[in-house]
């Protein structure tokens, strides 16, 4: 069982992880752009500030036997989160929110 600091930093792990996997598609996009001489640097920097906290958070997790074992999409709207402890094994829901604003517009 999770408790709460070990909860927070596993789903700042979540956030970390997939800001990580949206600047990795960016790169290939702002490459394109005139301006790409500009951007590039900043985007580098900022993926490689936010890679190093990720590792730094899958470190101290890891210290207390804490693992992200899968992500797995449960319904059009709703995504679960298996993540494995010292004792047993956790599920957390989370909501897709894109999903959410695709139908707003």
């Amino acid at each position: 069982m999770l408790n709460p600091e070990q909860r927070r930093m596993s789903h700042k792990l979540v956030i970390h992880d997939m800001a990580v996997q949206s600047l990795q598609r960016d790169f290939a996009v702002i490459e394109n752009l005139k301006m790409s001489k500009v951007y590039m640097p900043i985007l580098e920097q900022l993926l490689k500030s936010i890679t190093n906290d990720y590792y730094n958070l899958k470190r101290v997790l890891a210290k207390d036997k804490i693992k992200i074992v899968k992500w797995e999409k449960v319904s059009e709207y709703f995504s679960d989160l298996t993540i494995t402890t010292a004792g047993n094994d956790d599920l957390i829901a989370y909501l897709i929110i894109s999903s959410f604003s695709d139908e707003i517009r």
